[in-house]
């Protein structure tokens, strides 16, 4: 690239914290439609974001770029780039549907969501989240909001498996004063926030911050504001070609999170999978086929 190794995607992503309200906005539509948006001329790209020509100036600038013409030739850089590689989107996935067929398009979406996360994910990051999740001292609370209490829940019912010592935080506000009652310093908060960021969740973190808690976040490329609190943020690509925002690349950083942390507590894990599944068969829960 013209002004480093970085895609212009990653550099407004680094850069987000420091972006006023109006260059934030004006970075979130450009990611919405990247690479595509940033295309057009500079006063097409102000009107989409709805914000004004001089910010758009301001924003390029932040980002590393004399003028918007250096940043529109990173942009055209990485077109190229990504029509020559292997990486090109010549493959149709469903071969009885046409390109088009929104099954192609949307696994199209969801591949590159899934690309995109794990070339950013910190290895290093993401083992240290799963040692802090893993470590039965500490006491483990998982929470999520409206839409993410599914993956909440997800994550949550395989902790009771592997590991004691854990609450599940239900999604209404009301009740968190009463888990937050026995939070204390070291315990480990697992928070699941993406846009739109709710603002009971915010709280919730900074009153499990004040006690001294550690905060592992799941969020979007954009970042939930909970990530200035959190001690490790892992973050996912969710955009695809739907009026909702994708859980695919965040459940597979979930079921990753699940994996590993049942090889770090194997032994004691093996013991309590055995112990559950003879209460399964006290309870005649499953139906046997002998």
């Amino acid at each position: 690239m013209g002004t480093s190794s970085q895609t212009i995607a990653e550099r407004i992503q680094k850069r987000m914290d420091d972006l006023t309200r109006a260059e934030r906005q004006l970075a979130l539509s450009v990611l919405e439609n990247y690479p595509a948006s940033g295309l057009g001329p500079l006063a097409s790209l102000a009107k989409s974001a709805n914000v004004s020509v001089p910010t758009v100036a301001r924003m390029v600038q932040k980002l590393g770029y004399k003028g918007y013409p250096d940043f529109q030739a990173d942009l055209r850089e990485e077109l190229s780039a990504i029509a020559k590689g292997p990486i090109a989107k010549h493959e149709t996935w469903a071969g009885a549907a046409p390109s088009e067929h929104i099954l192609n398009r949307f696994t199209e979406a969801v591949i590159d969501n899934i690309r995109t996360t794990m070339a950013h994910i910190d290895p290093v990051a993401f083992d240290d989240a799963c040692r802090l999740v893993a470590d039965r001292s500490r006491h483990l609370y998982i929470v999520g909001g409206r839409v993410t209490h599914t993956l909440a829940e997800y994550l949550f019912l395989h902790m009771q498996v592997i590991r004691p010592n854990l609450t599940h935080v239900q999604s209404t506000s009301n009740t968190w004063p009463h888990y937050l009652l026995n939070a204390g310093e070291g315990d480990v908060f697992v928070i699941f926030d993406v846009r739109r960021y709710e603002n009971n969740t915010l709280k919730l973190a900074e009153l499990a911050r004040e006690r001294g808690a550690r905060i592992v976040l799941f969020t979007d490329q954009w970042r939930s504001p909970v990530h200035r609190m959190a001690d490790i943020c892992l973050t996912s690509q969710i955009i695809v070609p739907s009026a909702w925002d994708s859980a695919t690349t965040t459940m597979l950083l979930v079921e990753s999170m699940i994996s590993a942390i049942q090889t770090l507590t194997w032994d004691s894990t093996r013991d309590r999978m055995e112990e559950l599944e003879e209460l399964f068969d006290k309870t005649k829960l499953f139906r046997k086929f002998t």
